[in-house]
């Protein structure tokens, strides 16, 4: 169960953006198919795909979040050593959280005014509340993958023994880039390799 529950936390959203992606390359192929070499079109394929589409647009928002690859400007807090980065991200990620909180109780409405509308997709006949889910579920999911990121953050931010990236080791610097996960991977590298370097200059002098 432990193990279930901690690739789901890992791989959820690449998981499900996955298997939307899958079918939807599917259905789009076998439309193509049916079109060009059958004669005939499908017309339920386009909506099915765009339907994927939209759950996958949600929970790309979650992945973004959770990998810390959102488009962002960072230079200003490129200045301040890793604690410092860490409060200022953790006040970011407040925000965020905050925000994704207050957009959970307005998916909610608009999803359960479409519940009970009854409405349903032309083509299909699927019941609209299922693409409609899309916000809510996901917002809650972002939500969720905020605080994880926020807990993360304030735990460098209370440790007392903290010392700048350039006196750091290597150890720290891997610590920071597990945090913000893959996307420093260049800097990382750049930074052991000055540690190695004046490691053999001190040993030189």
């Amino acid at each position: 169960m432990k193990k279930i529950l901690h690739y789901l936390d890992e791989y959820l959203e690449e998981f499900l953006m996955v298997i939307f992606l899958i079918a939807m390359t599917l259905i789009m192929g076998i439309q193509v198919f049916s079109r060009y070499i059958l004669g005939m079109s499908l017309s339920w394929s386009e909506e099915i795909t765009r339907y994927l589409f939209i759950w996958s647009a949600f929970l790309s928002v979650s992945l973004c979040t959770r990998k810390c690859i959102s488009i962002k400007i960072d230079q200003f807090i490129q200045i301040f050593p890793r604690r410092g980065k860490s409060l200022w991200k953790v006040l970011n990620l407040t925000v965020e959280f905050v925000f994704f909180v207050y957009l959970i109780p307005y998916s909610f409405i608009y999803l359960k005014n479409t519940i009970e509308s009854g409405q349903v997709s032309p083509a299909c006949g699927i019941p609209m509340y299922y693409v409609q889910a899309a916000p809510f579920v996901c917002f809650i999911i972002t939500a969720f993958r905020i605080a994880q990121r926020w807990f993360g953050e304030w735990k460098i931010v209370l440790k007392k023994d903290e010392k700048p990236l350039e006196e750091g080791s290597i150890a720290s610097i891997i610590e920071e880039a597990v945090v913000e996960d893959t996307y420093r991977e260049k800097e990382l590298v750049e930074d052991i390799e000055a540690i190695h370097s004046k490691a053999e200059k001190r040993k030189e002098k």
